[in-house]
Formats: C-alpha cells, structure tokens, sequence
C-alpha cells in the first residue's frame, strides 16, 4: 500500500491520509511523496472511521470498509470493504466524516519525513474544531456539516516538536 500512495504522489497525486495510529508512511519526501499528507487524531474515542475516497467530481468513488490498511487486516483476516453508491450518502461521508477529520485543529497531530509527529499551533482568532466533539454533536443533531471549517494545514517545519501520538491499541 505504501509503495502504491508513493507512486500516485510521484505521479502528481495530492493524497490526505487521516490515521489512527502507527504509519510507516513518509510523507513530503522529495521526489517520493511530496503530495502526501498524514494527520493523526488522537482523542478520547480509539475507534475511527475507515472510509476511503478516491477521485474527483464525477470520477470520486467512496467507500466504507471494516479494516484499515494494516497487514494483518490484509493478509490473516476477512474484512470488508464496499462502495457507496447512494450521492445522499457519498456526500454525507465525505462532508461530515472525512471533512471533519481533515479539519481538526484541537487534537490533530502531522507526521513529517523523518516520522515526528507536531501539533498544530494555536492561532489567535481561529476557532477550535475538534472531529470527535464534531461528531458528537452531529449525532445529537446540534451540528452539521455547514459547522466544519476549512481543513487544517500542516505546521510549518520551524514550529514541529519532536513529539508523537499517544500509542493506540488496535481491538
């Protein structure tokens, strides 16, 4: 899998990874994955999403699986993944989902190239927008997808510490 997102950002691709826990992934290598960006949320609920969208405007296919990309969920187990294919649904998805999850500026962590993860500075005037408190609300119908700002953006390199997520465990 990971040599596959190299070739496609190698290829042009802009690829937005949103993962959980462990990546091996480099992303922003020149020349390798310069069009890759991982973010990692780290709240109070382990569980995640595993959706995946792949292409644009009409060509955008969506789909909803049961493992994420992990060799063992690959390799030694039977898991699922489906297309969506009602647009009530795609469109929902991939706004409230993966537009919060990209959005997340509170509990969002950025891998850089050489595996350090980095919080996102505190910005004065730019509210705090946390995807799990997000989808919280949305299921108590007190937020929509019209309530996610724009997607947060990767640290710039002076201000990335040395840190990384607090460890996950995989159920």
């Amino acid at each position: 899998m990971i040599r596959a997102l190299y070739r496609a950002s190698q290829a042009g691709v802009p690829i937005q990874l949103g993962v959980r826990g462990t990546c091996c992934l480099r992303p922003a290598v020149p020349g390798i994955s310069e069009t890759i960006q991982v973010s990692s949320v780290v709240g109070r609920f382990l569980e995640h999403s595993r959706v995946f969208s792949f292409g644009v405007g009409d060509e955008e296919e969506i789909y909803i699986s049961s493992a994420d990309w992990m060799p063992r969920n690959l390799y030694e187990r039977v898991e699922v993944l489906c297309p969506l294919l009602n647009d009530g649904l795609k469109r929902r998805l991939k706004e409230e989902i993966l537009g919060a999850c990209l959005a997340d500026n509170s509990k969002s962590w950025f891998l850089d190239r050489n595996g350090n993860y980095a919080r996102l500075p505190q910005r004065k005037g730019v509210k705090s927008f946390g995807e799990q408190d997000f989808l919280m609300a949305v299921a108590e119908g007190a937020a929509s997808a019209a309530d996610i700002p724009e997607p947060a953006a990767p640290p710039p390199k002076a201000t990335r510490r040395k840190t990384q997520p607090a460890a996950t465990k995989e159920s």
